[in-house]
């Protein structure tokens, strides 16, 4: 190899099978003795595992959705204000429409303003939410 002989690009030629030993590809062209890639045709689609039960059908078809991921509902500060009760509970925030009637637990979070003291039972709250109640005035029973 000389400077002056030397192209842009890195190709290799391409083998020439089938012509000879001393070519280094002669007789079975590289494609080994017996066996299905040694056939012509010698093809299998893909995910084939040799006939085992691949693993696309191996999996459900269907997807996943909770039985319980409604049952929980997210109550803000601001919205603590609208009911009238004295005692704010879970039948209250179903009455007042604030949370959908199949919920069986409530969580309030911190996000708005909260100007009205209140009064809460049976709800579980966020440690921010807990400081902008008791600073409003209100108060937090489990």
């Amino acid at each position: 190899m000389r400077l002056n002989t030397l192209k842009p690009g890195s190709r290799r030629p391409r083998k020439r099978v089938g012509r000879g030993h001393s070519a280094g590809q002669g007789k079975t062209c590289g494609r080994g003795v017996k066996g299905q890639h040694s056939r012509s045709g010698g093809y299998h689609k893909t995910g084939f595992e040799g006939g085992q039960m691949p693993l696309q059908r191996r999996l459900p078809k269907f997807g996943f959705s909770s039985r319980t991921a409604g049952d929980t509902a997210e109550l803000r500060l601001h919205e603590l204000a609208l009911p009238q009760d004295d005692v704010i509970d879970l039948d209250c925030l179903k009455q007042a429409g604030l949370v959908p009637a199949r919920t069986k637990r409530v969580k309030v979070i911190a996000s708005g303003k909260l100007d009205k003291a209140v009064k809460i039972k049976g709800l579980s709250v966020t440690p921010g939410a807990r400081k902008a109640i008791e600073a409003a005035g209100g108060a937090i029973e489990d």
